[in-house]
């Protein structure tokens, strides 16, 4: 039996010795690629933490001391050293989340993987265990340099430097990355402190050499200690740290868990909020993450393990498309930038940047920065894309209202994975985009179909410099096209079926986005049912077309089938504009509940909220069949 397989608890860490804990590092960093190659998810972040999180779980007491880990990337080594070790499962419904969640453990707090929020947290906690007098109690918080991007973690440094008294602990996990490299200023900082030794060797000098002087030179090797921050500014860089009034020990290194656990230690017994810097590798231990330049293996689908090469390799995707579109658009228009939040790969924007390097901006985990940035861009006579997941648009929503379009500031916002995106869980879905935006005056947002209505929305996006534009489309790989029959205005019908004649109910079937395909197959067996159904897919949904409204007040039945709220979303809004222009058809407007949606896979997600094609049909001849008694 491995050493992992006897671990239970933290406590159970206790007792190990130093070659043991290099042993159960590595039987750890095995069980992670082996499982985690199974069901995709976050490997290298997880395989640079495993001493730092083995140091923490030995230094400190989980649960009476409250981890908090900023974004949860880099909790799988916690949740194996708290008693769950069964990742056969892991991010599939039913099982293991991928970042911390209060329903598997005691042990986890923070559930929101957005990133930044973990210095807030444990400022928070930290508080309330001092107004508590609850004096024996720590917090510590796990923040990465990618992290630190961020403007809300600097807010919170802000008011933890003023704290003397509160036992909070900051771990800097230092790999030079979130998802790809760190940019700014923190990562330059960071730089020097990673890469700057001359303190630390005079330290070293000082100890082999004055110590060994008698007492004289006893005496001269603690006044210099105790003189380290005048020493910094002499041999390295000041630290910004304890400029903020902070303790600061480190560079510590995280793969030594031995100088990990002794940094720790001083950190607990000094009593106030301190700083541990620790480098870590992303990826560590394993060769095709340690050399894959572009994140690492950040997050992975399933791959071979012994290869690092996926199993089933991604189909022409969303993504993509939006990729080759823009650079298109680039060499037309000059006046076109690339904007990002720490994700110029995963947003698709890595080809614009190798083609026009001068014009993609990343500005780091600092969403409400970019938005605003964006306005500035545009007022100066440049056109801005600012692509992100949909989700991290949510933290930036007073930026889009109030920065670009309250003055009509011509950015546009291009939302990848927007809608049902699966097994990241409730803080990755995105599924508030629709029904937020539609509260922004003036605000023009496309939901397209296929690749053909995505590189056309795209073009007509960046061709308005008087508003803010959006374009959302979905995670994953891009379905059939779905060519348009008729057009009425602005709105593509794209299937009429049933009966042409006769007195058979009227049905307008409204797909938004992705949900075009289920609309169609719903619309298919209504004909089998002697409906008559029209399937109308209107690329641009904000403002309301007024096309669609006319096409929604003469029919006898109006669904709309959306992969966002239901409520406050696309349909919601048509209900609206038909109730106020007194037309009498009925709605079923279908989408997600307002409620936070748990991991699982997408389709599985689907069919939970009666989304398929099969439940669609089967509720819009229920509300026919009502409607018919009611007459």
């Amino acid at each position: 039996m491995g050493l992992l397989e006897q671990i239970s608890g933290p406590r159970d860490l206790d007792a190990l010795t130093s070659a043991q804990l290099r042993q159960l590092a590595a039987e750890i960093r095995e069980f992670l690629v082996q499982a985690v190659s199974r069901t995709g998810g976050h490997l290298g972040p997880n395989l640079g933490v495993v001493e730092l999180t083995l140091a923490m779980h030995r230094v400190f007491e989980s649960p009476r001391d409250t981890f908090v880990f900023d974004t949860g990337h880099q909790s799988y080594v916690h949740k194996l050293l708290t008693g769950r070790q069964d990742f056969s499962t892991l991010r599939q419904k039913g099982g293991l989340a991928g970042y911390p969640s209060r329903a598997e453990s005691e042990h986890d707090v923070v559930e929101n993987s957005h990133a930044s929020t973990s210095l807030s947290w444990a400022d928070g906690i930290a508080r309330a265990n001092a107004v508590r007098g609850l004096k024996d109690r720590h917090v510590v918080a796990v923040i990465g340099d990618g992290a630190l991007t961020g403007g809300m973690a600097w807010e919170a440094i802000n008011n933890i430097s003023a704290a003397e008294d509160r036992r909070l602990v900051v771990v800097v996990n230092d790999n030079g990355r979130s998802y790809s490299p760190t940019i700014g200023g923190m990562a330059h900082h960071l730089d020097t402190l990673r890469t700057t030794d001359g303190y630390e060797q005079f330290l070293d000098w000082g100890k082999r050499t004055l110590r060994r002087s008698g007492p004289p030179g006893r005496f001269a090797y603690e006044w210099l200690h105790g003189l380290k921050k005048g020493i910094k500014d002499v041999v390295a860089p000041q630290g910004m740290f304890e400029d903020l009034g902070l303790k600061y020990i480190g560079p510590v290194d995280g793969h030594d868990e031995q100088a990990v656990e002794r940094a720790l230690r001083q950190a607990k017994a000094f009593g106030g909020p301190v700083i541990v810097h620790v480098i870590t590798e992303k990826g560590r231990g394993y060769t095709p993450a340690e050399q894959d330049v572009a994140d690492r293996f950040h997050t992975i689908g399933v791959i071979h393990p012994e290869t690092g090469l996926p199993i089933a390799p991604s189909r022409f995707g969303w993504t993509k498309v939006f990729a080759d579109e823009l650079v298109q658009i680039g060499r037309r228009r000059p006046d076109v930038v690339a904007i990002t939040g720490a994700m110029l790969e995963p947003v698709g924007l890595l080809p614009f940047s190798r083609e026009f390097p001068e014009r993609t901006i990343d500005v780091g985990i600092a969403e409400q920065h970019a938005v605003t940035s964006a306005a500035g861009m545009a007022f100066a006579g440049l056109h801005p894309v600012v692509a992100l997941y949909a989700t991290f648009l949510n933290r930036a929503f007073d930026q889009v209202l109030m920065d670009v379009a309250l003055h009509r500031a011509g950015v546009t916002f291009v939302l990848d994975r927007a809608g049902i995106t699966g097994p990241d869980g409730p803080s990755h879905h995105g599924m508030w985009d629709l029904a937020m935006l539609r509260l922004v005056p003036g605000l023009r947002l496309a939901a397209p179909r296929d690749e053909a209505t995505l590189r056309e929305a795209l073009r007509t996006a960046v061709d308005v410099d008087d508003a803010p534009t959006v374009v959302r489309y979905p995670k994953g790989s891009l379905g059939p096209d779905l060519p348009a029959v008729d057009r009425l205005d602005d709105v593509d019908v794209v299937a009429r079926t049933g009966p042409e004649t006769g007195d058979a109910p009227r049905v307008l079937l409204v797909g938004v986005g992705a949900m075009v395909g289920t609309a169609l197959e719903a619309a298919r067996v209504l004909g089998e049912h002697g409906v008559r159904a029209t399937v109308v897919a209107p690329t641009w949904v904000l403002p309301m077309p007024s096309a669609l409204v006319k096409l929604a007040g003469e029919a006898d039945l109006v669904v709309t089938v959306e992969d966002g709220l239901a409520e406050g979303g696309v349909g919601a809004l048509l209900g609206e504009r038909l109730t106020a222009e007194g037309h009498p058809a009925r709605m079923l407007t279908l989408g997600l509940p307002t409620t936070f949606v748990d991991h699982a896979s997408r389709e599985e997600i689907v069919a939970a909220y009666r989304l398929g094609p099969a439940d669609v049909a089967a509720d819009a001849l229920a509300a026919l069949a009502t409607r018919g008694s009611e007459s």
